[in-house]
């Protein structure tokens, strides 16, 4: 049908054709005749080439595979990272598919567009997309068996867009060889075009700087300037700007960083290419080619400080992404938060300095044996095996080798090189799976948040020892048993039922007798010493010493669903166990959780749930996010104060279980402390959350797996483990003059108090040690 429409046109051209040579060109008619056939036929030819272009603009039978639509060519889009910011608008980090951040041409100095005129397409301003010397050349070089590109700046731009050789871009014909390349030069032609119609030649060379590859995670002008250079387009060196171009052609084979001298030559290959185009003098040209390249190169944002935090942040961000269709990676937003980058980075040192020289007396504590043990102290056979079931290595192998255990196992103790982690660096070795298994279960782990109270922003989070690592965040993902931490919601339960702090119990066995599952159970806990005193103590004192006793009476005095009750209002949400233990902490719960619900105590009584991010604004500058507070009271402002006070006479009352902290500088800065720890019963994790007026910080310290662990009070409690990265934390924010909002001393009650709260007991911290003056008297007193 389609030819017969052809002849049709073609007769009737060839009619109109006749006519017109017959008026205006008085030829004779064997010539006029020779003309008219010629003239014919170059318009079929010419029909026969639009019959084409449109079949393969429309995609005919899908025989040639999608091309751009009109939207797209109108506004392409263009995968942009988006930029993540710490509280005082320092970047510290980047979401992306691809690295890129989108530039104006202003932006690009004449240097820089000089340079890719000359080593890519030097007539650029003087062709509409398709370059037709440079086409004819690349096909004779080509049948002369030579490899030359005749590609345009804008048909590469249209392969860098819109994909066009991707094998979803393919239709029937595009796997035929030979075809292939047809129709694919041919989509390039055909949509260079459309872009040389809808866009300036300025705007096509800024998208192209914006959407080329330039290696190592470096998407567009901007991202390489900064990652190769640490510049900005418009600061570009011409030599710089000619490494690059360089790169353009193969990112990693003239990468500068891998292959250098690859780069070199590349480099000045394009150097002779500006002075060729008279762009730069001989001299010039000459005198950088004798220079060696000079990098100041930056890894991307994937290595960068606050990883944790980073995935934090994107984790928290789902939810909010797929109600508003926006994509963190691609969409280009700039993400504010609340971290300061100075707590987070003392933070991190207070992890590293601490860990360090706990992960030291780990080792010696267990010299020459595995610390996977059972409750008696002997190793649990096949533990590791049963470890290296649940990793991939291992399903992969049992796909691979069904029902032949003895080549998995070959597998699974073949030594291979592999990098782990050490205290010195990354470790490059040879290790089986299984002696890697082995290697890290013998590794303590940590988790660190610290917020403000009063708002619930996150002022420092640090998940692990080491993100490349230990993916595994310790501050949210991470569940674990709090211990002595949840006696915080028995007290404020029981203030609750009408108790306060100078009420008195005695510490005494107490056996508690529940059901469970239609099962009656029975609980006789014991204090962390194993004795009991019989002493009458005042809640307080109970508290601060963390005797377990008194808790458990409190527990069964007023039921323990209040005490789980009371935990789930104050922001736990982890399922916690109707049983009675749940007092002592026995139900697992995250770090972040625990250390939201003890800023409530600071605050009034009021909850802020954990804030990470406070705004976020679009590419185009419009602010689509921002974060309204909306506090909700869980405890009246008087049990709030109270606790406030149980948890600074832990310092202050007789055998108070954070009396380590007077190991550290921080009482000379006018700042009061207050704190609780936490071991759980068999010591394999370690607690403390340490409260000021301005932050709450919590730590968390343990194995990856429960049964690593130390075997004794003496190391393995929280007051060992887990209070000195507070400690140490602490001191850094302290001893810096330019932090000094985060100093000061806690507030007076916002209401009357009808409960008596002053009752102490005799500091271990003696008059005899205390002077007058000294802060650790003050802060005595004031209780």
């Amino acid at each position: 049908m389609t030819l017969k429409l052809l002849k049709l046109i073609s007769g009737k051209i060839r009619k109109v054709l006749k006519f017109i040579f017959g008026i205006f060109f008085r030829l004779p008619s064997g010539i006029s005749e020779l003309w008219l056939k010629l003239s014919v036929r170059l318009l079929q030819v010419l029909m026969l080439i639009l019959v084409i272009v449109l079949c393969i603009n429309f995609n005919l039978f899908g025989l040639f595979g999608p091309s751009p639509k009109l939207t797209d060519l109108k506004d392409p889009e263009i995968s942009v990272a988006s930029e993540l910011f710490a509280s005082d608008g320092s970047l510290i980090g980047k979401y992306y598919l691809e690295n890129r951040s989108p530039v104006e041409f202003s932006d690009l100095s004449p240097v820089l567009v000089n340079t890719l005129l000359s080593a890519e397409d030097i007539r650029f301003y003087k062709h509409n997309g398709i370059d037709i010397k440079a086409t004819v050349a690349a096909i004779w070089s080509t049948a002369r068996g030579e490899k030359r590109g005749g590609s345009t700046i804008t048909q590469q731009l249209v392969k860098n867009l819109y994909k066009t050789r991707h094998k979803n871009q393919k239709g029937l014909l595009g796997y035929i060889p030979g075809v292939n390349i047809l129709i694919d030069k041919s989509k390039e032609w055909i949509n260079a075009l459309k872009l040389e119609f809808y866009y300036s030649k300025n705007d096509i060379l800024t998208m192209y700087l914006n959407t080329v590859d330039f290696g190592s995670h470096a998407f567009g002008i901007k991202a390489a300037a900064a990652t190769f250079f640490d510049r900005k387009p418009a600061e570009l060196k011409v030599e710089e700007a000619a490494v690059l171009i360089g790169l353009l052609k193969a990112p990693t084979y003239y990468s500068p960083v891998q292959n250098p001298d690859n780069a070199l030559k590349r480099r000045n290959s394009i150097l002779l290419q500006l002075e060729r185009y008279g762009y730069i003098s001989q001299s010039k040209a000459d005198s950088l080619i004798k220079t060696r390249i000079s990098l100041r190169y930056r890894r991307s944002h994937d290595d960068d400080d606050a990883t944790y935090f980073k995935e934090a942040v994107a984790r928290s961000m789902q939810e909010w992404s797929k109600e508003s269709g926006y994509n963190i990676f691609t969409d280009g937003l700039k993400i504010y938060t609340t971290i300061d980058p100075h707590l987070q980075d003392y933070a991190e040192q207070a992890v590293i300095k601490h860990m360090r020289r706990l992960q030291k007396r780990f080792n010696e504590h267990w010299q020459g044996q595995n610390p996977w043990v059972d409750s008696k102290g002997n190793e649990i056979p096949g533990f590791i095996e049963e470890l290296s079931r649940e990793t991939s290595f291992y399903e992969g192998l049992s796909k691979k080798y069904r029902n032949n255990p003895d080549s998995i196992d070959y597998y699974l103790n073949l030594p291979r090189k592999m990098s782990v982690f050490s205290w010195n660096g990354p470790s490059d070795t040879i290790l089986s799976t299984m002696d890697s298994i082995r290697y890290y279960r013998h590794l303590l782990n940590t988790g660190f948040v610290s917020m403000d109270p009063a708002t619930g922003y996150i002022k420092a989070w640090v998940g692990g020892i080491d993100f490349r690592f230990f993916k595994y965040d310790h501050v949210n993902q991470a569940r674990r048993q709090p211990g002595s931490l949840f006696k915080a919601f028995v007290y404020t339960a029981a203030f609750e039922q009408g108790l306060g702090p100078c009420d008195r119990r005695t510490d005494q066995p107490v056996t508690i007798k529940y059901t469970e599952k239609g099962e009656t159970k029975t609980w006789s806990p014991h204090n962390s010493n194993w004795n009991f005193t019989w002493e009458d103590l005042t809640l307080k004192n109970a508290f601060a010493r963390s005797v377990n006793s008194v808790a458990v009476q409190l527990t069964n005095e007023m039921g323990w669903g209040k005490v789980i009750e009371c935990a789930h209002r104050m922001g736990i949400n982890s399922p916690l166990r109707n049983v009675p233990s749940v007092c002592l902490g026995s139900s697992d719960v995250t770090l972040l959780e625990m250390v939201n619900a003890y800023c409530s105590f600071l605050n009034d009584g009021m909850k802020n749930e954990p804030v990470l991010v406070t705004k976020i604004i679009d590419r185009d500058g419009k602010v689509i996010y921002e974060y309204k507070p909306a506090s909700v009271r869980v405890i009246s402002a008087e049990t709030a104060f109270l606790m406030s006070v149980m948890l600074r006479s832990g310092l202050t009352e007789a055998g108070g279980t954070t009396q380590g902290l007077w190991e550290y500088d921080l009482f000379n800065y006018d700042t009061e402390f207050g704190g609780k720890t936490g071991t759980s019963s068999n010591f394999s994790d370690g607690w403390f959350i340490g409260i000021t007026p301005r932050l709450v910080s919590g730590v968390w310290v343990g194995g990856e797996h429960r049964n690593a662990r130390f075997r004794t009070s003496q190391l393995g409690e929280g007051l060992r483990t887990a209070l000195p990265v507070f400690g140490l934390y602490m001191e850094k924010v302290l001893q810096d003059e330019n932090l000094k909002q985060y100093r000061g001393k806690f507030s007076k009650p916002s209401g009357k108090i009808n409960k008596p709260y002053s009752c102490s007991s005799y500091s271990p911290v003696s008059d005899s040690l205390l002077s007058e003056d000294d802060p650790a008297k003050e802060q005595q007193d004031s209780l």
